[in-house]
Protein backbone atom coordinates (compact mmCIF):
# COMPACT_ATOMS: atom_id res chain seq x y z
CA UNK A 1 0.00 0.00 0.00
CA UNK A 2 0.89 3.86 -0.52
CA UNK A 3 2.30 5.34 2.41
CA UNK A 4 -1.24 7.81 3.38
CA UNK A 5 0.59 10.97 5.11
CA UNK A 6 3.29 11.68 2.42
CA UNK A 7 1.32 13.13 -0.20
CA UNK A 8 4.71 13.15 -2.84
CA UNK A 9 5.29 10.19 -5.31
CA UNK A 10 8.41 9.94 -7.02
CA UNK A 11 8.43 8.43 -10.89
CA UNK A 12 11.59 7.74 -11.89
CA UNK A 13 13.73 8.06 -15.51
CA UNK A 14 17.28 7.05 -15.06
CA UNK A 15 18.25 8.48 -18.08
CA UNK A 16 17.64 11.91 -16.77
CA UNK A 17 19.95 11.33 -13.40
CA UNK A 18 23.36 12.80 -13.67
CA UNK A 19 25.00 10.68 -11.21
CA UNK A 20 24.52 7.27 -10.62
CA UNK A 21 20.90 6.35 -10.14
CA UNK A 22 20.61 3.68 -7.43
CA UNK A 23 22.66 6.45 -5.40
CA UNK A 24 19.90 8.83 -6.42
CA UNK A 25 17.44 6.01 -5.36
CA UNK A 26 18.53 5.21 -2.19
CA UNK A 27 19.10 9.17 -1.13
CA UNK A 28 15.17 9.65 -2.57
CA UNK A 29 14.11 6.39 -0.73
CA UNK A 30 15.59 7.39 3.03
CA UNK A 31 13.52 11.37 2.37
CA UNK A 32 10.25 8.88 2.92
CA UNK A 33 8.11 9.86 -0.02
CA UNK A 34 4.74 8.75 -0.38
CA UNK A 35 6.15 5.63 -2.86
CA UNK A 36 8.42 5.53 -5.59
CA UNK A 37 6.93 4.44 -9.29
CA UNK A 38 10.22 2.71 -11.20
CA UNK A 39 8.91 3.72 -14.27
CA UNK A 40 11.81 3.03 -16.73
CA UNK A 41 9.75 2.26 -20.32
CA UNK A 42 12.73 1.77 -22.29
CA UNK A 43 13.79 -1.35 -21.03
CA UNK A 44 12.77 -5.03 -21.58
CA UNK A 45 11.06 -6.96 -19.27
CA UNK A 46 14.61 -9.23 -18.47
CA UNK A 47 16.72 -5.38 -17.73
CA UNK A 48 13.65 -4.34 -15.97
CA UNK A 49 13.47 -6.78 -13.92
CA UNK A 50 17.02 -6.88 -12.98
CA UNK A 51 16.80 -3.16 -11.93
CA UNK A 52 14.02 -3.59 -10.08
CA UNK A 53 15.14 -6.32 -8.21
CA UNK A 54 18.00 -3.46 -6.89
CA UNK A 55 15.70 -0.70 -6.67
CA UNK A 56 12.92 -2.92 -4.40
CA UNK A 57 15.83 -3.67 -2.00
CA UNK A 58 16.66 -0.24 -1.76
CA UNK A 59 12.91 0.71 -0.61
CA UNK A 60 12.51 -1.72 1.65
CA UNK A 61 15.09 -0.71 3.76
CA UNK A 62 14.00 2.59 4.17
CA UNK A 63 10.04 0.79 4.52
CA UNK A 64 9.21 3.11 1.50
CA UNK A 65 6.52 1.37 -0.89
CA UNK A 66 7.93 0.56 -4.27
CA UNK A 67 5.61 0.29 -7.44
CA UNK A 68 6.59 -1.59 -10.41
CA UNK A 69 5.73 -0.71 -14.04
CA UNK A 70 4.33 -2.12 -17.11
CA UNK A 71 5.94 -5.87 -16.34
CA UNK A 72 3.53 -7.88 -13.82
CA UNK A 73 5.50 -11.01 -14.29
CA UNK A 74 8.42 -9.41 -12.94
CA UNK A 75 6.64 -8.23 -10.30
CA UNK A 76 5.21 -11.09 -9.11
CA UNK A 77 8.81 -13.14 -9.43
CA UNK A 78 9.96 -10.45 -7.17
CA UNK A 79 7.54 -10.57 -4.75
CA UNK A 80 6.15 -6.75 -5.04
CA UNK A 81 2.32 -6.15 -3.99
CA UNK A 82 2.51 -2.86 -5.88
CA UNK A 83 2.10 -2.69 -9.60
CA UNK A 84 1.23 0.74 -12.18
CA UNK A 85 0.05 -0.38 -15.51
CA UNK A 86 -1.11 1.76 -18.47
CA UNK A 87 -5.08 1.16 -19.01
CA UNK A 88 -4.53 -0.57 -22.00
CA UNK A 89 -2.24 -3.16 -20.35
CA UNK A 90 -4.80 -3.07 -17.29
CA UNK A 91 -7.76 -3.98 -19.20
CA UNK A 92 -5.50 -7.10 -21.23
CA UNK A 93 -4.88 -8.17 -17.31
CA UNK A 94 -6.91 -11.18 -15.89
CA UNK A 95 -9.17 -10.27 -12.78
CA UNK A 96 -7.32 -13.37 -10.77
CA UNK A 97 -3.75 -11.56 -11.90
CA UNK A 98 -5.18 -7.99 -10.63
CA UNK A 99 -5.68 -9.86 -7.33
CA UNK A 100 -2.32 -10.70 -6.75
CA UNK A 101 -1.15 -7.15 -6.19
CA UNK A 102 -2.39 -4.68 -3.28
CA UNK A 103 -1.71 -2.16 -4.53
CA UNK A 104 -2.37 -1.68 -8.28
CA UNK A 105 -2.84 1.96 -10.48
CA UNK A 106 -2.74 3.23 -13.75
CA UNK A 107 -2.67 6.48 -15.32
CA UNK A 108 -6.02 8.34 -16.83
CA UNK A 109 -6.96 11.45 -18.82
CA UNK A 110 -10.34 11.74 -18.50
CA UNK A 111 -13.21 11.24 -16.38
CA UNK A 112 -14.47 8.47 -18.33
CA UNK A 113 -11.26 6.27 -18.19
CA UNK A 114 -10.80 7.22 -13.93
CA UNK A 115 -14.22 5.37 -14.10
CA UNK A 116 -13.26 2.21 -16.08
CA UNK A 117 -9.60 2.04 -14.19
CA UNK A 118 -11.82 1.88 -11.11
CA UNK A 119 -14.52 -1.03 -12.64
CA UNK A 120 -11.01 -2.82 -13.26
CA UNK A 121 -9.86 -2.89 -9.97
CA UNK A 122 -7.53 0.19 -9.64
CA UNK A 123 -7.01 1.17 -6.20
CA UNK A 124 -5.47 4.51 -6.78
CA UNK A 125 -4.90 6.54 -10.10
CA UNK A 126 -2.52 9.15 -11.59
CA UNK A 127 -4.19 11.88 -13.48
CA UNK A 128 -2.30 14.09 -16.29
CA UNK A 129 -0.82 15.70 -17.23
CA UNK A 130 -2.13 18.62 -15.57
CA UNK A 131 -0.04 21.61 -16.32
CA UNK A 132 2.67 21.93 -19.82
CA UNK A 133 5.64 19.55 -19.43
CA UNK A 134 8.86 19.02 -21.00
CA UNK A 135 7.95 15.45 -21.46
CA UNK A 136 4.51 15.98 -23.40
CA UNK A 137 5.88 18.85 -25.99
CA UNK A 138 3.16 20.45 -27.75
CA UNK A 139 0.44 19.06 -25.53
CA UNK A 140 -0.97 21.69 -23.17
CA UNK A 141 -1.90 21.04 -20.19
CA UNK A 142 -5.46 19.56 -18.92
CA UNK A 143 -5.99 21.84 -15.83
CA UNK A 144 -6.78 21.81 -12.38
CA UNK A 145 -10.56 21.88 -13.20
CA UNK A 146 -9.82 17.98 -15.15
CA UNK A 147 -8.17 17.37 -11.63
CA UNK A 148 -11.21 18.39 -9.72
CA UNK A 149 -13.70 16.50 -12.37
CA UNK A 150 -11.42 13.35 -11.88
CA UNK A 151 -11.29 13.42 -8.09
CA UNK A 152 -15.08 14.38 -8.01
CA UNK A 153 -16.04 11.15 -9.93
CA UNK A 154 -14.26 8.16 -7.81
CA UNK A 155 -13.20 7.28 -4.46
CA UNK A 156 -9.70 6.05 -5.27
CA UNK A 157 -6.61 7.76 -4.18
CA UNK A 158 -6.05 10.31 -7.28
CA UNK A 159 -1.96 11.86 -7.63
CA UNK A 160 -1.32 14.77 -10.53
CA UNK A 161 1.68 14.27 -12.59
CA UNK A 162 2.61 16.87 -15.45
CA UNK A 163 4.47 19.80 -14.54
CA UNK A 164 3.63 19.58 -11.34
CA UNK A 165 5.66 22.35 -9.07
CA UNK A 166 5.86 23.41 -5.38
CA UNK A 167 3.86 26.37 -5.93
CA UNK A 168 1.01 24.83 -7.84
CA UNK A 169 0.63 22.20 -4.95
CA UNK A 170 -1.93 24.42 -3.05
CA UNK A 171 -3.88 23.97 -6.14
CA UNK A 172 -3.34 20.54 -6.76
CA UNK A 173 -4.51 19.62 -3.24
CA UNK A 174 -7.67 22.07 -3.40
CA UNK A 175 -8.53 20.01 -6.47
CA UNK A 176 -9.27 17.36 -3.97
CA UNK A 177 -5.83 15.10 -5.35
CA UNK A 178 -4.22 12.78 -2.63
CA UNK A 179 -1.02 14.02 -3.50
CA UNK A 180 1.26 14.63 -6.78
CA UNK A 181 4.36 12.76 -9.16
CA UNK A 182 7.71 14.47 -9.40
CA UNK A 183 9.92 12.84 -11.89
CA UNK A 184 13.24 14.98 -13.65
CA UNK A 185 13.27 17.38 -10.37
CA UNK A 186 13.39 14.29 -7.86
CA UNK A 187 16.19 12.21 -10.11
CA UNK A 188 17.85 15.69 -10.60
CA UNK A 189 17.67 17.09 -6.82
CA UNK A 190 21.47 16.60 -4.81
CA UNK A 191 19.35 16.77 -1.42
CA UNK A 192 16.09 14.61 -2.08
CA UNK A 193 15.51 15.37 1.77
CA UNK A 194 15.24 18.87 1.94
CA UNK A 195 13.40 18.90 -1.35
CA UNK A 196 10.49 16.47 -0.26
CA UNK A 197 10.25 18.46 2.62
CA UNK A 198 9.59 21.81 0.40
CA UNK A 199 7.39 19.81 -1.17
CA UNK A 200 5.24 18.47 1.69
CA UNK A 201 5.27 21.69 3.29
CA UNK A 202 3.86 23.25 0.45
CA UNK A 203 0.57 20.69 0.01
CA UNK A 204 0.06 20.64 3.44
CA UNK A 205 -0.30 24.54 3.57
CA UNK A 206 -2.94 24.64 1.36
CA UNK A 207 -6.33 25.69 2.38
CA UNK A 208 -9.02 24.09 1.24
CA UNK A 209 -12.33 26.27 -0.23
Amino acid sequence: MLHTAPSILCVTDRTLCPEHFLSQISRIAAAGPAGVILREKDLCESAYRALAAQVLSLCRQHQVPCILHTFPSAARALGATALHLPLPLLRAMPKEERAAFSSLGTSCHSVAEALEAQALGATYLLAGHIFDTSCKPGLPGRGLDFLAQVCAAVPLPVYAIGGITAETLPGVRRAGARGACFRSSFMTCPAPASYLHTLERSFSHAISP
